[in-house]
C-alpha cells in the first residue's frame, strides 16, 4: 500500500510491453512555458497480445530540430537504454486482457503544491473486457 502510489523509475523489457504506445503531450521547448507543463490528456491502449496488465509504463522522447545537425533520442523500453529508464506506474489490480481489447482514460500531472519538484499524476482508468473490469482512479507522487 505504501510504495503502489509512488512509480518506479527503471528499465522496462520491451517484450513486457503488451499495447500500442499513446503520446500524451507534446512540448515545443522553445515555446512552451511551465503552465504548459501540468496536464490533462485522454488515452486509449489496444492490446497486442493475450496478457496481464500490472502496470502503465511512460517515457519521453525528445528531438533538437532548431540546429545544424538535427537530434533526437527516445527514451522508450524499445530503444537504445540511456540513463533516463521509463516509468513505472503499477496498478492495484491486475487486469486480464485479450489481444485487440483496449484501455482507456485519462492522465493528469501537474506540480505538488507543497513541493513543486513532486508531481502529482492521477490517471483514470478504464477497462471493460472479456476476462475482467475496472473503472478507477490511480493517484501517483512522482519524487
Amino acid at each position: 500500500e505504501i510504495a503502489l502510489p509512488e512509480p518506479v523509475v527503471d528499465v522496462v523489457d520491451a517484450n513486457h510491453v503488451l499495447s500500442d504506445s499513446q503520446p500524451i503531450l507534446n512540448v515545443d521547448i522553445l515555446t512552451c512555458t511551465k503552465e504548459d507543463l501540468a496536464f490533462t490528456s485522454p488515452f486509449r491502449l489496444r492490446a497486442q497480445r493475450n496478457d496481464y496488465v500490472h502496470a502503465f509504463c511512460a517515457y519521453f522522447e525528445c528531438a533538437f530540430t532548431q540546429v545544424h545537425k538535427p537530434i533526437g533520442f527516445s527514451t522508450a523500453p524499445f530503444a537504445k537504454y540511456t540513463h533516463w529508464k521509463q516509468t513505472i506506474f503499477y496498478t492495484r489490480q491486475t487486469l486480464t486482457i485479450c489481444e485487440g481489447e483496449e484501455i482507456t482514460g485519462t492522465i493528469s500531472c501537474s506540480p505538488n503544491p507543497k513541493n513543486n519538484r513532486d508531481l502529482d499524476i492521477a490517471m483514470d482508468v478504464a477497462f471493460d473486457g472479456q476476462h475482467s473490469k475496472i473503472n478507477t482512479k490511480l493517484e501517483y507522487r512522482l519524487r
